[in-house]
């Protein structure tokens, strides 16, 4: 008997959605109700005020963001005995201090302070490692014992391994803008570099591919990529301008597929989008990342940055492509607000959304809508620091020469300059340098078993839904944990319900980050709505295996989704549409929108409520087809210049 799963539903709700959907051009949506951010204190992080709680009595150390110079109370603040301003960084705005703790109140109610967050100098790796958990899981060590008299243990010798998961032996292709191979970030990593824009170069006048590449597998002291030690694989498509083909990318997907084995290039990064208009069925680019997959090699895409009107209302249905491929890992943006703990994270308001909405045509003229869930998953991605490409000449680093304010201030040394980026470009690369570790740990995990194994492990976000955040935000720590547990066995011959894992004992589905412990999704979100069991990670899928998509063994049956005992065992229980997280495991929240209505062609509706494809507009401008552009233009180039008007990481001094 098959098991399955329905959920009732509010029609407030569905309201709610269609009219963020349609783009109720009309009073612009609450920003911060709508995205997570009012519940949040004002001006001390939350870590913060948890440190001030258990250390009453003690000292803390603080960067202070400042909108002003500092006078009157918070000048004699600063000056009063037991305070020490510890440094100054002038063009940013901000100081550091060593306070007292009782006095953090005193010092965040002055009206120069925007925002008071922990110093974050103590995370020598940098922000991004530290609040994904990957410095958790960096190094491992292994003890064993051999040897000894008559098996009592006498004689034995004892050996300690150390293994670093950093990448090593993979391959990352990035594709995009060009890579300042100059910058010390790379070192000699980068393992070839191809031209396909026809302007006979691969650095990176733009200046967006150098800070992709370096989220990936940069390294230097401060500002770390998350696998530092894979091999880079420069493909430039994008100009100096940012801007680029359809085919130039095709062309470089293609060289990909000839070339993989030569580099062994297991992963592929593409921050760049195009307008999803054609169903993914039928677009080139969709298509090209298809057979990359099913040839065994991992892509991940930039959800996009269009998650907004210009009017900052939220709307819904601005996936790019080909983040539109179900095979595709979709990566949308989440806002860390420069903490390291997790409990403040939320989705950046200008991630793009879902239903996918790219179309085909039928002989009647009839359009037939995907309508898929994406993105699958998000990662930190606003106002995030690294590397920046060269500006010592006046073709050199378009984003910077024309927003200087980008420049993170770090440093004076050319070839060792920061910068800062905003959107689901950056978030991409992230999760990209992830799945590097993962393979490193793991050689023999399918695409497909990463993905399951990324949403699994991600963190639900609460009070978004799954067309936001799809299962959740990013967890290397548990991503990790899990994928060097899978057997190296398995193929597509493998038995449906073999078990997958090499161990009886399930991992615990938590991980603690910077003392804040959450809960794994325990789910994947598939096409239309989610899976959830045990089933998923202790017995073997035949949706794991290359050559197919994993929704493909799920079923539709009057109004319910349910897995089709073929391709996935009767122990998955799939939700009834998309959910709206409560930040517990996928599975018992209520339903945001059904499945029913996703899953109908054209114009969707429910019980009265209609709405048409008139969200492929964003401020009425619509990406032209057959232009691919990185995620900077139009909405999205305010989202990668500006990002979210939040706290963020704060730029520390490089150290040699």
């Amino acid at each position: 008997m098959k098991l399955q799963f329905r959920i009732p539903y509010k029609q407030i709700i569905i309201a709610s959605f269609l009219a963020a959907l349609i783009g109720s051009f009309g009073t612009p949506v609450n920003a911060q109700s709508q995205n997570g951010i009012a519940h949040r204190p004002e001006k001390l992080s939350p870590a913060l005020r948890e440190n001030k709680r258990k250390r009453q009595n003690g000292t803390v150390h603080v960067i202070v963001q400042l909108n002003s110079a500092p006078a009157g109370r918070l000048d004699a603040l600063l000056k009063r005995r037991g305070v020490r301003v510890k440094d100054k960084f002038a063009d940013l705005g901000f100081i550091s201090l060593e306070l007292p703790a009782h006095t953090l109140e005193e010092l965040a109610s002055s009206s120069e302070v925007s925002y008071v967050s922990q110093d974050l100098e103590i995370g020598a790796l940098g922000h991004v490692t530290s609040t994904t958990g990957t410095d958790a899981v960096r190094t491992e060590k292994t003890t064993t014992t051999s040897g000894g008299l008559l098996g009592t243990g006498l004689l034995s010798t004892t050996s300690t391994t150390t293994t670093t998961y950093d990448g090593t032996g993979i391959g990352i292709a990035v594709i995009d803008s060009g890579i300042d191979q100059s910058h010390y970030s790379f070192k000699s990593r980068i393992a070839y570099s191809k031209d396909f824009t026809g302007e006979n170069r691969t650095d990176d006048p733009y200046g967006h591919g150098t800070h992709v590449a370096a989220m990936a597998l940069g390294y230097n002291s401060e500002y770390s990529g998350i696998a530092p030690n894979a091999k880079l694989i420069n493909l430039r498509v994008l100009n100096d301008q940012g801007i680029g083909t359809s085919s130039s990318l095709i062309n470089a997907l293609n060289w990909v597929l000839a070339n993989r084995t030569t580099y062994n290039i297991r992963v592929v990064n593409l921050s760049l989008g195009a307008a999803a208009i054609d169903s993914y069925k039928n677009d080139p680019l969709c298509q090209a990342v298809r057979k990359l997959v099913d040839a065994g090699v991992v892509v991940l895409t930039a959800a996009g940055n269009n998650g907004k009107d210009g009017a900052g209302t939220k709307i819904y249905g601005q996936i790019h492509a080909p983040g539109n491929e179900p095979s595709a890992i979709t990566i949308g943006a989440s806002n860390s607000f420069g903490t390291l703990a997790r409990d403040d994270d939320g989705v950046a308001t200008y991630s793009s959304r879902g239903p996918t909405r790219s179309f085909w045509t039928d002989a009647n003229g009839v359009k037939h809508y995907d309508n898929l869930i994406k993105p699958d998953l998000v990662a930190p991605g606003n106002k995030i620091i690294n590397s920046m490409s060269d500006v010592s000449s006046s073709f050199s680093n378009k984003l910077v020469m024309d927003n200087p304010s980008l420049d993170a201030q770090v440093t004076s040394y050319e070839n060792r300059r920061m910068m800062y980026l905003s959107g689901s470009s950056i978030s991409a690369p992230i999760v990209t340098g992830t799945v590097a570790l993962m393979l490193q740990a793991n050689p023999k995990l399918t695409p497909n078993m990463i993905k399951m194994i990324l949403q699994y492990t991600a963190q639900p976000l609460e009070g978004f839904n799954n067309l936001e955040q799809g299962s959740g935000q990013l967890n290397v720590e548990g991503a990790l944990r899990l994928a060097k547990l899978v057997r190296k066995d398995l193929t597509n011959s493998t038995r449906l319900g073999a078990p997958l894992l090499t161990t009886s004992t399930l991992p615990t589905p938590r991980t603690t980050i910077a003392g804040h412990t959450f809960p794994w999704a325990q789910g994947l979100v598939l096409n239309y709505g989610v899976a959830t069991g045990e089933d998923l990670i202790t017995k073997y899928q035949k949706v794991y295996g290359t050559g197919i998509l994993m929704s493909d063994g799920i079923l539709m049956s009057d109004g319910i989704l349910m897995s089709d005992g073929i391709l996935m065992s009767d122990g998955i229980l799939m939700s009834d549409g998309i959910l709206m997280s409560d930040s517990t495991p996928w599975g018992g929240e209520e339903v945001f929108l059904p499945s029913g209505i996703l899953m109908s062609d054209g114009i969707l509706m429910s019980d009265g409520w209609m709405f048409s494809d008139g969200i492929l507009m964003s401020d009425g401008i619509l990406m032209s087809d057959g232009i691919l552009m990185s995620d900077s233009f139009v909405q999205s180039q305010n989202a990668l210049i500006n990002g979210d008007a939040s706290p963020c990481m704060s730029a520390v001094p490089l150290h040699y």
